[in-house]
């Protein structure tokens, strides 16, 4: 054997390939492969791909990068057989998208997409990336005492009590969550079973106010609601105290459009038939499912403060939802530190501010002074941390007050 036969390297195995109508339209995608890879990995195009996959060459990949832009989105068909023909054969998938919109998105995720990256991909996302769907992190244990051991029932019609912020700050996560709890230990004899949904996907915190874990698990199920059933959201929910139970936001930021009308109504769906309350804690942006929440409503809280941004934001909304004859009237306006009782003139305020929006605002919540974020950093309710606090107290009654009407509504019905 010759010395230049010794020295010849042996191939790279290919590892990876890219899958795209025109790689090249994707240079930075090229670039960042070669840096991640070097040689190991190859390009395919989307009718090579199929019958590439079922190859036995395809049993050393372990990803496969499906590049594709707004030209590609008019018709999925081709790239959905690719994605399922991956997973048939234990390829990750990450997903390179430019232009594309969230539903095609979704879609393509819910066939099987691991893992979804921007284009133009920032600086070291694609490293990252391959780094999250080759190495995933291990799930951590969920701790026993927030396991929630509630079974589904199917067998309720729950009040459904979304909560939203007319702007930043004006105490509607403190609301729902104190909400909540209240409603789950208004009546001691026969506790009702209540709920409460985080659907501030982006940022909502919950968790924090409750010192729970985000879980993958919340993105798994809304990624595919087509699948869910009672037990499954049961499963998805954590439990406080074993009084309360939590659906958090998922672990990692993901876009508000993400999750369709459809999803958020069976979501609630479920909720509703498994719970007597369901409290839900909703983003402050309006998005395409906020009609589907305001419509399954019984009452929608909505903060404010007596300052300009929250007048202007709800003159904005109020305006929005009557153009587009939605019930309006659902809303329930929440004024959060009210003046205190013998402040005539913020009381003075409050009846301005009501008369020019054209609006009854009917809770009225007080300063409940520094303590309160700081009882939510140490993740507990008010009514544990806090109990005598003026805002804790006017929660308890709003609760009771909630929890009343429903029982004489239930009582006439009956």
């Amino acid at each position: 054997m010759s010395g230049a036969a010794i020295l010849q390297p042996e191939p790279q195995p290919i590892t990876a390939c890219t899958v795209s109508r025109d790689v090249q339209n994707f240079d930075l995608l090229i670039e960042d492969m070669e840096t991640c890879l070097g040689e190991s990995w190859g390009d395919l195009g989307f009718e090579d791909a199929l019958p590439f996959l079922q190859q036995d060459d395809a049993a050393e990949l372990e990803f496969i990068a499906v590049a594709l832009d707004e030209e590609d989105e008019q018709d999925l068909s081709i790239i959905t057989e690719v994605i399922r023909a991956a997973k048939e054969r234990g390829i990750k998938v990450l997903l390179i998208a430019e232009d594309v919109s969230p539903a095609a998105l979704h879609e393509l995720l819910r066939e099987g997409g691991d893992e979804f990256v921007p284009y133009p991909l920032p600086e070291g996302e694609l490293a990252q990336a391959i780094d999250r769907v080759l190495s995933p992190p291990p799930a951590a244990p969920i701790a026993p005492e927030l396991v929630n051991t509630l079974k589904a029932t199917g067998d309720r019609n729950g009040v459904v009590i979304p909560v939203q912020g007319m702007a930043g700050g004006t105490g509607a996560t403190t609301l729902a969550v104190n909400l909540a709890w209240e409603l789950a230990n208004v009546d001691p004899k026969n506790p009702p079973r209540v709920c409460i949904l985080d659907l501030d996907f982006q940022f909502g915190s919950v968790s924090t106010y409750l010192d729970m874990p985000r879980r993958e698990a919340v993105f798994e199920m809304l990624q595919d609601t087509e699948l869910l059933d009672s037990e499954s959201f049961m499963h998805s929910l954590l439990s406080y105290e074993d009084k309360l139970q939590v659906l958090t936001a998922p672990t990692d930021v993901i876009p508000l459009d993400l999750i369709g009308p459809e999803d958020i109504e069976r979501l609630i769906e479920f909720a509703r038939t498994n719970f007597d309350y369901v409290v839900i804690d909703m983003p402050k942006t309006m998005v395409e499912w906020t009609e589907t929440v305001l419509q399954a409503a019984h009452v929608y809280f909505a903060t404010l403060e007596l300052d300009m941004r929250s007048a202007q934001n709800t003159l904005r909304i109020k305006r929005a939802l009557q153009s587009e004859e939605l019930p309006f009237d659902k809303l329930r306006f929440v004024v959060n530190r009210a003046p205190k009782f013998t402040d005539l003139n913020g009381k003075s305020r409050i009846k301005r501010l009501a008369e020019s929006l054209g609006i009854s605002i009917e809770v009225q919540l007080p300063d409940g002074g520094k303590v309160v974020p700081q009882n939510a950093d140490h993740g507990v309710p008010m009514a544990e941390g806090i109990a005598k606090n003026p805002l804790r107290k006017e929660i308890a009654k709003l609760a009771k007050s909630v929890h009343d009407v429903n029982e004489s509504a239930e009582a006439a019905t009956g």
